[in-house]
Formats: C-alpha cells, structure tokens, sequence
C-alpha cells in the first residue's frame, strides 16, 4: 500500500465527463489499496473568467477580494470531484484551504505556503476516506483566503505530498511526461523516465512548461517524489508509466554518466535590451539593475562589453517579453542616473537552452553548442551557464531550426533504453 497524492490540472477538470475520467483514475488507485488525496485546479478557462469580472467590477480591485474571487474555481471542481467519486461507491470529502488549513503569506494572489496541517487528512485517509483538495489556495494568519499565482497546483500538490509524506505526488497533465524536447518541433523527442530535481527546475525555468518552476523548487528541498503522466491514458498495472522527477542518488545507476544532456527547452517570451555608451565607471552596474530590481522585473542574461580605449561600455540583457514596455519606462526615468546614450530594444529573439546533470563531469558541451549552431548560419547574442544548463539567445526566426539541430548534435533522437 501507498500513500500518494493526485493533481488534476484544469483540461482534467473541464466539465462533468472528464471529471468522471479523473474520479475513475482516482478509483483506481484507491482499488490498488492505497490511500489517496487529489487536489484540483479550476475548470479550463474558469480562473481566466473569473479574473475578468475582478478587473471588470474595478481595475484597482482590493487583492483581498481577488483572492475570494478567483479561488472559487477550485473550490467548485473539488466539491464535484468528491460527489462524483461518492457516486461510484468511493468514500470521499473535499476540504478547503482553511479547513485544514493551508497556512500562507499575506502576499494575496502570489502567496507562498507556510505550513500545512496534516492531521485530519492524515487520519480520513488512514480510515479509506479520500480527501479532496482545491489547488492554488490557502489561508493567511489573519484569516483570509489567499491563492498562490498561476500554476500554483502544482506547488499546492507537492505541498501536501511534503506535509503527508507521501510515496509520491502524481501530477496529470495533457502529456504523458516530460520530453527532451518539445515533440511537435522535433517528432523523434523521446520520453524521459527519470529527470533529477536540477534538471527539471533548470528545465522549468528555461521554457519547458510541463511543471511550474515553484513546485519543483519545493519537491526539491522536501524530497517529494513527483510523476508527470497523462490525464488521458487509461489506468494500467505500471504504477509509474509517466516521468519521475527525483533526487539524483536516486538513479545514479540509470546510466545517468552516459546521458549527457537530458534535454533541449526553448523560450521565445524573451526581449533584449542594450544600453549603449555606458560610463565605465564604478557603480554604472549598479544603477541599471536597482531600479530595474526595485521594479520587480526579472533580469536574465547579462553581457557587458570590455571598454578598451574610451570610458564607455556596452551593457546588454533580457527581460521578459511582457516586461519590456515597463523595463523600458523605469530606464528611461532614471537616464540620467545612468547616463547611457541610447535604449535599444528587441523583442525577435529566443533563448535556447541545453540541460543535463552530465555536463558536471564532461567537458566541451557549450562548444558543441556553439558549434552546431555555427554549421547552420545560427548566430548567438548572448549566453548564459549554471552548472548543468548552457543557454543562448538567438533571433526568434531560427527558434525551430535551433531545437532539431541541437537535439540531434546531442545524439538525443537515438533510441535509449533508459529513456
């Protein structure tokens, strides 16, 4: 028997059949003998909706009431779950974030999960019972509800696998695991059966969108063992047919020194922005990134040209592609600050990232990069590195081009029985 924790995204929930697929998975699972605790996303679209009526009704709403809102849509898809599952002779209960509680930040509509009490979901499920748990939401010290961003189902998943020490947290999805890379650029991209936590985060982080980088960041410090597999597929005897995500001691013997690079991840939701006659002078940094900083825009690949002869340099990065127009505004207003010469901006661009734990132990990965993009004409704007991850910044026209040249140059389409 085993103690486990289903998350059903919103394309799982959308509408009363597919709610009745996700409760005959939930069966399932609790036919097996184990003991279950589902959380749930909103219908698809509904959160989308319920945001409108917030912005519509005021759009300098009171996040409070925001939050009140928008957490309706978990709340509803919980409840229907749990009269579909007592329907088909399951024992069940939903329970809101409050009821248990889920205890959160203040930060309403970004809150981060404090703690998480266990107990009554620990003994209902001890006694058969499966308990229902809406995604995204939880409860402030002073005691009102607060949801966690965009994708934070995933993190309210993973969260109450931590706190129930679960044997695993199975997220469903519309794809069956994760990829190296995106399959419908390259066809031949394989299933991965297991990705360490660093892979995935770095994954996560640089364009693959099969876990929100949340979630991973925290089934990693609290050594939750999570499963990417499809909402679609029927149930089968394999008690694991997606994609784990697990420490690395976990499957130091899966030929992991042979697989160099796990996968291929791209991301055309990135603008460039070059300022340029930057005085070279202590500081100059400095008054580019603070209020950049200050203005909660996130910065990624930075490159800063040598001055050689003149006192000036080149300081080029990226933001956000939705960020732009702001990072723009907060540059311009503090130019004299600064002091550069001009703002250039470019939005036709797209970071192209390479991952594997492999790269600690070989050497030459990034000039195989640059390499196989060099034979196809591809150039590269800026690069940036961590120690399992080489990305760069290309023109957005050869996003594809990148990703099949890259994926092959890596011996990834090869078939691979660890994969």
């Amino acid at each position: 028997m085993a103690r486990i924790v289903m998350k059903f995204g919103g394309t799982s929930m959308a509408g009363i059949e597919r709610i009745r697929n996700v409760a005959a998975r939930v069966k399932h699972e609790v036919e097996q003998g184990n003991e279950v605790a589902v959380v749930v996303s909103a219908m698809a679209g509904e959160t989308d909706r319920l945001v409108n009526f917030c912005r519509e009704a005021s759009p300098l709403y009171d996040p409070r009431e925001y939050d009140v809102v928008v957490a309706s849509g978990e709340q509803v898809t919980s409840g229907l779950l749990a009269i579909t599952l007592q329907a088909m002779g399951v024992k069940a209960r939903s329970w809101l974030g409050w009821q248990l509680p889920i205890a959160t930040s203040a930060a309403h509509a970004s809150a981060r999960i404090a703690t998480i009490d266990s107990d009554k979901i620990g003994q209902a499920m001890s006694g058969g019972e499966v308990a229902v748990i809406p995604g995204f939401q939880g409860v402030t010290e002073d005691g009102r509800v607060s949801t966690l961003g965009r994708g934070g189902s995933d993190t309210s998943a993973v969260a109450v696998a931590a706190a129930m020490k679960a044997d695993r947290c199975d997220i469903y999805t519309d794809v069956d695991g994760v990829y190296t890379t995106d399959p419908r650029i390259v066809p031949k991209a394989r299933k991965l059966k297991y990705v360490t936590y660093e892979e995935m985060l770095e994954l996560a982080s640089v364009g693959a969108k099969v876990l929100q980088t949340r979630s991973v960041g925290l089934a990693m410090k609290e050594k939750v063992r999570v499963q990417v597999l499809s909402s679609f597929d029927s149930p089968g005897d394999d008690p694991t047919p997606g994609t784990m995500i697990v420490d690395e001691n976990e499957i130091e013997g899966q030929k992991m020194e042979r697989q160099l690079i796990t996968g291929i991840a791209h991301d055309k939701n990135e603008a460039k922005v070059t300022l340029t006659a930057v005085p070279d002078r202590p500081g100059a940094v400095a008054a580019i990134f603070t209020p950049l900083a200050d203005a909660n825009i996130n910065v990624d690949m930075i490159v800063q040209n040598v001055a050689h002869e003149t006192a000036s340099t080149d300081v080029t990065f990226t933001v956000p592609a939705a960020e732009l127009a702001r990072a723009t505004d907060v540059l311009e207003k503090a130019r004299e600050v600064i002091g550069f010469k001009d703002l250039v901006r470019d939005s036709t661009v797209a970071k192209i990232s390479v991952v594997g734990v492999g790269m600690r132990s070989h050497a030459g990965v990034a000039a195989q990069m640059f390499k196989a993009l060099a034979d196809r004409g591809i150039n590269v704007l800026a690069i940036t590195t961590s120690e399992i991850k080489v990305s760069v910044l290309i023109h957005e026209d050869y996003t594809e081009l990148a990703v099949r040249v890259l994926h092959t140059a890596y011996g990834l389409d090869a078939e691979d029985d660890a994969a």
